[in-house]
């Protein structure tokens, strides 16, 4: 409570409050402005205009890409594997999340142990070295 300042409110709470009214007056003023467009006198056309330079028009969110990889629809495992001299990669461990695979391979010091995401279907001869 002492670090809240001297009249005990949350500097975080303060804020919350103010973005909950000026959402709220967004709203009230939106409310404001279809409604004189319903009005449609010459006198409060002026009036309907300079209200709607306060009311922000909806975002549009970008495009989603088109089409998903094997890795967002989640189609396959996350594999830590090892390529050993010859080139040939052996897998030691399967993962059904990426963050499960990351974890497990957190505190490797092997340069040739790796993790990947491995397709269902795809043999795991495409992890071998060229």
């Amino acid at each position: 409570m002492a670090t809240n300042g001297p009249f005990g409110i949350d500097p975080e709470d303060f804020e919350r409050a103010l973005r909950g009214a000026g959402t709220e007056l967004r709203d009230l003023l939106g409310k404001a402005g279809v409604y004189l467009d319903r009005v449609d006198h010459a006198s409060i056309s002026s009036l309907a205009s300079l209200l709607g330079q306060f009311v922000q028009p909806e975002r549009r969110r970008p495009p989603e890409p088109e089409g998903e990889t094997a890795g967002e629809t989640g189609s396959g495992v996350w594999a830590i594997y090892s390529i050993d001299d010859s080139g040939e990669a052996r897998v030691d461990q399967v993962f059904p999340s990426e963050l499960e695979a990351l974890r497990a391979h957190r505190d490797n010091t092997d340069a040739r142990r790796r993790v990947r995401f491995l397709p269902y279907g795809v043999p795991a001869s495409v992890l071998d070295a060229p």
